[in-house]
């Protein structure tokens, strides 16, 4: 009977272990996770799930692994893993032979130069241990300092507000979410979270972060030293490719795969946060995402390549994130893009369609209350996908439907 193991027991993981039930696999699955806990959502954690106490949101109980007959090992890291024995070493020292192997070992947060380990006041985020040590400082009277402007920061800080904590968020370049969000919509944020009453600053640097007398303890090029119950640093991710380098696969920002998620060594595939892959609507231009839904896709994905189905990655990068009651959305990948078109939505909800030199549209970013640009950036995502040139005036005009341009 063929043996599939998963190395990484996240979104990725988790779905495609479940994908290969539904796909008519009736061979033995094993699924390892470094975490005690079984799998989990992980956007919650810095999002409303942030200021819930409560247990993460699990992607499935127990039982429904127990009963789709897949093997969960939790609170054990996969060491090394062997392409030529086809063998993968765990932490407990037991040996696992597979038919084919899943990398979904996913991304961890980037420390701060030089700041000290295992400090209490000094966090990231990535696991529901993590936001359970935030949830301690999101209350009125405590301070919490945020490192990094990106989409994990400004969510935290929203949070944090929102529980009464005082926040500072100290982003080194000039505005935040510098990397892949419009100069305008990061404006407009920028203006909400100090209109809540944020601290943001931008454009600084930190010359020193440290702990000291339960407090943490930022110190600023200008010489300023910012105190905080707690720092926050979200200054990104790195994809863990540790035990795929120890195996000798390709390494090109993340695990470097092709278009169906195979990797350099036979039957090894990988997917979500850990791999890059060529992405054929963007010329084949190779990409890493970090993102829920990439995570999901890939998933389902790798589970019907290890099966032998042959498909292509070919969906259309999309990111959420959502601050006090607005919702940002993002489909595609604006990098190329040589100008863009507004359309306003009403109720302060608008969107800018990016375009390329040759008119093609490339990306599309919108921010409103609640889900007021969903259904237009999902159509956008269509448009994208299917390599459109619309008229940039359409794209403007708010009285003509983008469902009558996804039909021309």
């Amino acid at each position: 009977m063929a043996h599939f193991v998963i190395l990484g027991a996240g979104e990725c993981g988790a779905r495609a272990a479940f994908a290969l039930r539904e796909k008519g696999f009736d061979g033995e699955i094993t699924l390892v996770g470094a975490e005690t806990l079984h799998p989990y959502e992980r956007p919650p954690l810095s999002k409303a799930g942030a200021a819930d106490a409560s247990d993460p949101k699990f992607i499935a109980t127990v039982e429904k692994y127990e009963d789709s007959g897949i093997r969960l090992l939790t609170g054990l890291e996969a060491r090394d893993f062997d392409a030529a024995s086809r063998t993968v070493t765990l932490s407990d020292g037991t040996t696992l032979s597979y038919d084919r192997l899943l990398l979904a070992t996913g991304a961890a947060a980037r420390a701060f130069p030089g700041a000290p380990d295992g400090s209490a006041h000094i966090r990231s985020l990535r696991t529901h241990h993590d936001a359970a040590a935030l949830r301690d400082v999101m209350k009125p009277g405590k301070h919490i300092a945020i490192i990094g402007g990106g989409f994990i920061g400004l969510e935290l800080a929203a949070t944090a507000r929102l529980l009464g904590a005082a926040v500072t968020v100290i982003e080194g370049l000039e505005r935040v979410l510098k990397r892949g969000v419009p100069e305008e919509i990061a404006h407009l944020l920028t203006e909400r979270h100090r209109a809540e009453g944020v601290d943001l600053r931008c454009g600084v640097s930190i010359e020193a972060l440290t702990a000291e007398g339960g407090k943490a303890l930022i110190r600023l090029s200008g010489g300023e030293v910012i105190e905080a119950d707690l720092a926050l640093v979200g200054i990104g991710a790195r994809p863990n490719v540790e035990i795929a380098e120890r195996a000798g696969l390709t390494i090109d920002n993340g695990i470097s795969v092709d278009p169906y998620l195979q990797t350099s060594a036979p039957d090894v595939f990988a997917a979500g946060d850990c791999c890059s892959f060529p992405l054929s609507i963007y010329g084949g231009r190779r990409v890493r995402l970090e993102s829920w839904r990439n995570a999901q896709e890939q998933g389902t994905l790798a589970a019907a390549n290890m099966l032998g189905l042959n498909e292509a990655v070919s969906s259309v990068p999309w990111f959420w994130s959502d601050q006090y009651d607005m919702t940002l959305q993002i489909a595609g990948l604006a990098e190329g893009a040589v100008t863009h078109q507004r359309r306003d939505l009403g109720a302060g909800a608008f969107i800018l369609f990016h375009l390329d030199a040759g008119g093609r549209l490339i990306a599309a970013s919108g921010i409103g209350p609640g889900n007021a640009v969903a259904r237009d950036i999902r159509l956008a995502e269509m448009l994208i996908a299917a390599g459109a040139h619309p008229d940039p005036a359409a794209l403007a005009a708010s009285d003509i439907k983008l469902k009558s341009l996804l039909a021309a």
